[in-house]
């Protein structure tokens, strides 16, 4: 597996590994992209599996101004260029499944499929004003009181982590919230909690497939029917046994569930006899 680092304003870190067509993994808000490297170790025989680290995490550059997801999409495009490759099929959880709508809305002449996992068409849709000052008055009161990422990691983490959920993912996810940029993710915080639908669903022309985990508290099994319902032809995968971080807490049944729409959208080359 390779570790690049992007050149210009933010630099963008993103682990790779394969060749082929490029997977485009894109974390959420309390991630980074070494949460993917079960998808990189499945993927990499047929597919250029490319994770990447959002401007303001992991290890790519924080930036000035709140978080505008056109920018994020101009740095995924950025991350295609440098790779020499035009198109993607873009897997997005939780705001990275935002992030891949904007995509699709935005760049859609980059994406040849999106798969959107334990995510919505956008918080600032479907909750009132009321359930989003809340949201972000417990997420974002413990950080300006002063505590650190490191210091909610285990409480946030826990609300996100399926009942059963192996004690390692678990303990994955406690420390890419832990290592969270602290002014970054409370810019993102702002920008997930609001984010309204841009995309017109019904329009797009490439293959979409939902999936969500089967305790997912945060974006349960109606909201990812819902967004379904917003496209012309798309189904909902349930992960069993997982939560918000599906690909985490049940990498082999989510990895499955992936290569099923994959095969199916880019079928693997069977060589000649």
């Amino acid at each position: 597996m390779q570790h690049i680092k992007v050149p210009g304003k933010p630099a963008i870190a993103i682990d790779r590994d394969g060749q082929g067509e490029v997977l485009l993994l894109l974390h959420g808000i309390g991630g980074n992209r070494t949460n993917w490297h079960e998808q990189i170790a499945h993927f990499a025989s047929r597919f250029n599996v490319v994770s990447v680290d959002v401007r303001g995490w992991g290890e790519s550059d924080d930036y000035e101004g709140p978080l505008d997801f056109d920018h994020v999409v101009d740095d995924m495009v950025r991350v295609l260029d440098h790779l020499g490759e035009s198109q993607c099929h873009v897997v997005g959880l939780s705001m990275g499944g935002l992030i891949a709508q904007h995509m699709l809305w935005r760049r859609p002449d980059v994406v040849s499929s999106a798969v959107l996992c334990d995510t919505s068409a956008g918080p600032g849709e479907e909750h009132d004003a009321q359930w989003i000052e809340e949201f972000l008055r417990l997420r974002k009161a413990p950080l300006i009181a002063g505590k650190s990422p490191a210091d909610i990691a285990p409480m946030v983490a826990r609300s996100l982590a399926a009942p059963g959920a192996p004690e390692s993912s678990f303990l994955r996810l406690q420390a890419s919230i832990a290592a969270l940029h602290k002014e970054s993710y409370l810019k993102a915080l702002d920008t997930v909690a609001t984010y309204t639908r841009r995309l017109d669903h019904a329009s797009v022309q490439v293959p979409v497939h939902v999936m969500v985990g089967e305790h997912d508290q945060l974006t349960p099994l109606e909201r990812a029917q819902d967004l379904a319902g917003r496209f012309r032809s798309c189904q909902v995968d349930i992960v069993p046994g997982a939560g918000h971080l599906a690909n985490m807490d049940n990498a082999p049944a989510f990895n499955n569930l992936l290569q099923r729409f994959l095969d199916r959208v880019s079928p693997p080359v069977v060589a000649a006899s």
